[in-house]
């Protein structure tokens, strides 16, 4: 029987903030700055995060999102760089979910079932009906949220369905989203 101190660091490791794989991580933190520097300009300001964050129906103090954000601002910079946004995330990832996962250890079966719950935590974002299947209507709905231009255009989101739908039934159940994020294919930098 596990301990309440085992429940705890398995729930605190099993957050969605994190993924077990440390360059499935890095590309998505990659991807979420690119997210957020809403003009391309590879800074991310206080205004840009707070718009993402509303986006996200996150909505920060400004006062206070500022004072945190600015510690990591470089001197002369308008914003957050991605190594500024990097370090941000990992203070935030300490202080709220007890720093780095134990990464070395794929085999371990706890590990495999944190995983397991992790990819379930990113299905369920996107399965916003809770019907077990992720319909073109929702995924366009996500991506509409996340400020992305294919969620204003079904056809594409449609043939992002079709890519992954093994079966052919016109969504994405568990088995067929937990496919496609174990080949996501990681480009070395």
């Amino acid at each position: 029987m596990e301990s309440n101190n085992e429940k705890k660091k398995v729930a605190i490791q099993s957050s969605s903030f994190r993924l077990r794989s440390p360059s499935l991580n890095a590309l998505r933190l990659q991807r979420i700055f690119d997210l957020f520097d809403r003009n391309g300009d590879g800074f991310i300001t206080v205004e840009e995060l707070s718009q993402a964050l509303t986006r996200l129906g996150l909505n920060a103090d400004l006062s206070d999102l500022k004072s945190t954000v600015e510690s990591y601002i470089q001197p002369g910079n308008t914003g957050l760089n991605f190594d500024d946004f990097s370090a941000l995330h990992k203070t935030l990832d300490d202080s709220f979910f007890g720093g780095e996962a134990d990464f070395d250890n794929e085999e371990d079966p706890s590990s495999a079932a944190a995983d397991e719950s992790d990819l379930q935590e990113a299905f369920k974002v996107f399965d916003e009906n809770g019907d077990g299947f992720i319909s073109a209507r929702e995924l366009q709905a996500v991506l509409k949220k996340l400020g992305l231009p294919e969620g204003g255009e079904m056809e594409r989101v449609e043939k992002m369905i079709v890519s992954v739908d093994r079966n052919q039934d016109g969504r994405v159940d568990f088995f067929e989203f937990k496919n496609m994020m174990r080949t996501v294919v990681i480009p070395s930098s």
